[in-house]
């Protein structure tokens, strides 16, 4: 086994780590009391108070309700969270791999990383001194690649952006200063795809108590368990302290023999390979749908209404919901559409693509939660080879494109020697970068892809997600052609009906998206 360099002081270590904070920002009062008496609600002549229950009451009706799977009542406590020092592969691989919570978490696009903070593992017998060193080397090296691929890019989006914006020698300083400022961010956005997945980030984070409860029992189920376990393990302390009985009342044991790790060996490599020959040059293919769906979606808005087919033939009917002058649901910022009652028309459509995106988009992707992906469990799916997306900036800029190239490579470098030295691939694998290709299978009913659609073929949504929803529309647009017709950015589906044309205000991207969409090239 080759040397490894000693450890230098804690003190002289250019990678900031700590443990992981965990504070309960806010909280429902009573909440065990709260759902028992929402229990007995059920069952009584009138509305019962959390003051009313008696302790017979907590051990009977909390253990039936409980262990029967009567779980709505635990559902209506909420708990408020602020979580700190916590890697963006856990908030990827475990707090966001669900649809049940909510979260305002820091933006590696617009939040510049000035100081290597990450995730270390802790120490143990495979995981000592020397690995610790070799480890935090990575880190440090991703580190000092996104400085210099910001630096290097910012010229070169500074001159993409002074041509959408036409900055010329009599523009005023405030438009100059704001392409200043938006290169920059610009830069860093595409930087960031070198920084490891061990990247600390910070956010707000909210669940029901149900959603704790099985986090808790299933905080072995990912990529990270020894940091699951740890942060979990924090958030139920914190809601012990404000109500004990909410867990303490129930036997709730983490699952710790799961069928996911009891599979034979996995084939990673020979799994990317097909996976890549199926998607052919997309990144997104269409590889199931609702055949009947313009059928089945009228029919569905005619049992809505209350109207024959012949009073509302299909193209009427699919008219009436798609077009944005006939249907003003199709003109709000806030999503209402599952409160609408003939938007709900649109569940009866599904469609189901396979897809290849990077770690960094796909946590970005996961958010739309009601567009369900089944994504790969990174131990299992790992590759011995550099396996990852390249942004559109990296691949015009050639200097950039090396130290990306060399950043990918030390990355996979440092996980295999960590892996060939026995430190786990739990541990190893923190070290990937933002990059890391993510190939996933992904479904959702036309009503929930429909608000991903006009949130993400939007100038301003993240390069490849703006690049999935693209390639879905077009090929959504091939098989159902009167479906896709008024699907796009809200600059689009708004241009002529209302105003502003463009819902995003001061963060207008600058082109004229609606005058030729879909044909629209975006540059930057």
């Amino acid at each position: 086994m080759a040397a490894s360099p000693a450890l230098p002081p804690r003190e002289d270590r250019r990678v900031e780590t700590d443990a992981a904070r965990v504070t309960l920002r806010s909280w429902f009062t009573q909440p065990y009391d709260s759902a028992i008496a929402a229990a007995r609600t059920c069952y009584a002549p009138r509305l019962i108070g959390p003051a009313e229950i008696t302790d017979k009451q907590r051990l009977t009706i909390g253990a039936a309700t409980f262990y029967a799977g009567h779980h709505t009542v635990f559902q209506h406590a909420h708990f408020e969270f602020g979580l700190e020092n916590i890697s963006r592969q856990f908030v990827w691989s475990f707090l966001h791999a669900h649809p049940f919570y909510n979260s305002e978490q820091q933006s590696q696009r617009y939040v510049k990383m000035g100081r290597a903070r990450a995730y270390v593992p802790a120490e143990s017998v495979r995981f000592g001194p020397a690995e610790r060193a070799i480890y935090e080397a990575a880190v440090a090296s991703a580190w000092d690649s996104y400085g210099e691929i910001t630096q290097l890019l910012v010229p070169d989006a500074r001159a993409i952006l002074s041509d959408i914006w036409h900055i010329g020698p009599m523009s005023h300083p405030k438009r100059r200063d704001k392409v200043e400022k938006q290169a920059e961010k610009r830069a860093f956005e595409v930087a960031r795809y070198v920084l490891p997945v061990a990247a600390f980030t910070t956010m707000v984070h909210t669940l029901s108590g149900i959603v704790l409860h099985r986090l808790w029992r299933m905080q072995n189920a990912c990529d990270t368990p020894a940091e699951a376990r740890a942060v979990v393990g924090a958030m139920v302390e914190r809601v012990r302290e404000v109500d004990a009985q909410f867990f303490d009342r129930f036997d709730n044991e983490p699952l710790e023999d799961l069928p996911e790790w009891k599979l034979p060996k996995a084939d990673a490599d020979g799994f990317a390979r097909e996976f890549d020959t199926q998607l052919g040059r997309r990144t997104s293919k269409l590889v199931d749908w609702s055949l009947r769906a313009p059928e089945v979606i009228a029919e569905a808005y005619r049992a809505v209404v209350g109207l024959t087919r012949e009073a509302c033939p299909d193209a009427e009917a699919i008219d009436r919901l798609m077009n944005p002058a006939r249907n003003p649901y199709r003109l709000q910022t806030l999503d209402i559409g599952v409160h609408a009652p003939m938007m709900r028309a649109l569940e009866n459509a599904n469609y189901t693509f396979a897809k290849k995106i990077s770690h960094t988009a796909d946590s970005q992707d996961q958010r739309h939660r009601m567009v369900f992906g089944s994504r790969p469990l990174l131990t299992l799916a790992d590759t011995r080879e550099p396996d990852a997306v390249m942004p559109m900036l990296i691949r015009g800029n050639p200097r950039a494109r090396e130290v990306y190239e060399s950043a990918l490579d030390t990355a996979w470098r440092a996980k295999n020697e960590l892996l060939d030295r026995g430190v786990s691939a739990e541990d190893a694998l923190y070290l990937l970068p933002n990059a890391k290709s993510i190939r996933l299978v992904e479904s959702g009913s036309l009503l929930h892809l429909l608000h991903k659609w006009t949130m993400r073929t939007c100038f301003n949504a993240q390069e490849e997600i703006y690049q999935t929803s693209m390639e879905e529309l077009e090929q959504v647009r091939d098989v159902h052609p009167a479906l896709a017709k008024y699907i796009g950015p809200p600059c689009h589906i708004r241009a002529g009906v209302t105003t502003p044309i463009c819902t995003e205000g001061s963060h207008f991207c600058g082109v004229k998206v609606w005058q030729d969409f879909p044909a629209t090239v975006r540059r930057i």
